[in-house]
């Protein structure tokens, strides 16, 4: 639902602040670096230097409170968010014939996404039981990050 909200402020006018201001664009993509730098050296040293594995067995089900705010800190407080949507979404949008059609589109594929990584991890749930799976997948999501992170910086 966030997603869908911030596509649609993008894809409804933010291209047109940042073409007013913008100095927005840069402040958004140097948070944005340094988001993306520390996540990934973060993830890198979990791959070198802890040891975990999912088990869900025996563990205290969270409450919808403590979901819920997890969820709105994970979404409105990652500054990466808002370049992905608002700056990256609403700029491609001005290229769009019809901006209806194209935040459709963005929030269609969103939906589809966000299910699919929530229904189908548990298809990994067994591979995530092992703690080399997320010595190999914090490795990947480093490397992914600090990729991120110089491309953002070169643009």
């Amino acid at each position: 639902l966030s997603d869908a909200i911030l596509i649609s402020a993008g894809v409804g006018g933010f291209g047109a602040v940042t073409a007013r201001y913008p100095q927005v664009v840069d402040i958004a993509k140097f948070a944005g670096v340094i988001f993306l730098l520390g996540y990934g050296l973060q993830s890198l040293y979990a791959s070198i230097r802890l040891s975990h594995a999912l088990d869900v067995d025996g563990q205290v089900v969270t409450s919808l409170k403590k979901a819920l705010l997890l969820c709105f800190g994970f979404t409105w407080l990652n500054p990466h968010v808002y370049l992905d949507t608002l700056v990256l979404v609403g700029m491609v949008s001005t290229g769009a014939d019809s901006k209806v059609v194209f935040a459709a589109g963005a929030v269609s594929a969103s939906f589809f996404f966000f299910f699919a990584l929530g229904y189908g991890a548990r298809l990994l749930r067994p591979l995530f039981a092992k703690p080399k799976a997320w010595n190999i997948l914090d490795a990947l999501v480093g490397i992914l990050m600090l990729y991120l992170a110089w491309h953002l910086y070169q643009s």
